[in-house]
């Protein structure tokens, strides 16, 4: 043990799950841009640090099975092996971290090419999960009026 950052045991947990989605179902299932390209920096991360760890090498082999999950076992084996990962290289710790967030991010939003209206009621209510720029609240100005005509 290297004294390291320790890893949650839930969020090494997750990783493992993801990395088995990823071999199971293939890149192709993954057709977001944003959630495929999130768990391909994770299961890149766990790949580079874990190698040919005989965790992974089970992961993969249940996934190739055609399994729904891994099993319980093989998910606590590639959790372990990365909590072991994490606990003695602490740049792996937060490389590993910031691959799951953004995995869970891009897993729970929906990315938009245009606008969006998302309405909230009561007095000073903002209903949004992510906010990319600025926000009013209260009632939106109008926009000027021409002058009428003299004469």
């Amino acid at each position: 043990m290297g004294g390291g950052i320790v890893i949650e045991a839930g969020l090494a947990g997750a990783a493992a799950l993801w990395v088995f989605r990823w071999v199971s179902r293939g890149a192709e299932a993954f057709a977001d841009g944003v959630l495929g390209g999130a768990v391909d920096r994770l299961v890149r991360v766990v790949r580079e640090k874990l190698g040919a760890d005989p965790a992974l090498d089970r992961l993969d082999s249940e996934a190739a099975s055609g399994v729904e999950a891994p099993t319980e076992r093989t998910r606590r084996r590639v959790a372990d092996a990365l909590q072991d990962a994490a606990e003695d290289d602490p740049d792996f710790a937060r490389a590993l971290t910031d691959a799951l967030r953004a995995v869970t991010v891009a897993d729970s939003c929906t990315a938009v090419g245009g606008d969006v209206n998302v309405t909230a009621s009561g007095a000073g209510s903002v209903a949004a999960q992510v906010i990319h720029g600025d926000v009013t609240v209260g009632q939106t100005p109008r926009p000027p009026q021409p002058e009428p005509p003299q004469g």
